[in-house]
């Protein structure tokens, strides 16, 4: 798919918003990625995991034991990336802030591992689920990811395959620019602001 096309579908789905909006890391933005109302519809879903799984390089995808995603934003596109990968796709959670695997996922010592996001921002969420994952004794070889917000900046610690990468301005709340001051803030995602 290309970048237009890839678009179109958050078009499509009126999942591309502008306005000012609270990151999940706390910074403000003049546009947002609803990765939901885009996954929202299965057949959309599937078109853009598989979009984003022949992105995966043939060398990274034939070590690949398993799929795991951050929920809440990654449980969609991770279960579709499991399915268009051929593998078992499972999430990690925050019962007590930190991110874990729980409801019976486990992983073998050493399994392989594709991290996969909704969308990649500053990287803290990614960071932090394969932190889990490798306590949880595998080992996140790639990660994979519908939007990269960071622009190419976010680092993993593992390559990074993003469907899209957009550039999208963030600001600290504190030094905003007058237009996004003037229009009052919203928080359009699932976790609160860091």
């Amino acid at each position: 798919m290309t970048e237009e096309e890839i678009l179109a579908e958050f078009r499509a789905a009126e999942a591309l918003l502008e306005g000012h909006f609270i990151l999940s890391s706390g910074l403000r933005s003049s546009r947002y990625l609803q990765c939901a109302r885009v996954l929202m519809n299965p057949a959309r879903a599937a078109k853009l995991a598989e979009a984003a799984a022949f992105q995966i390089p043939d060398k990274v995808k034939i070590q690949l034991g398993a799929v795991v995603s951050p929920a809440m934003g990654g449980v969609i596109i991770g279960h579709e990336m499991g399915r268009a990968l051929g593998l078992d796709a499972m999430f990690v959670e925050r019962p007590t802030g930190t991110f874990e695997l729980r409801r019976g996922f486990r992983l073998h010592p050493g399994q392989k591992v594709l991290l996969v996001e909704d969308v990649v921002t500053t990287g803290l969420s990614s960071r932090e689920a394969i932190k889990a994952v490798n306590a949880a004794g595998g080992e996140v070889i790639a990660a994979a990811a519908l939007v990269d917000r960071s622009d190419g900046k976010a680092d993993l610690g593992v390559p990074f395959y993003p469907l899209i990468r957009l550039s999208v301005p963030t600001y600290d709340p504190e030094n905003l620019p007058p237009e996004l001051a003037a229009i009052p803030a919203i928080k359009p995602g699932s976790r609160a602001a860091a």
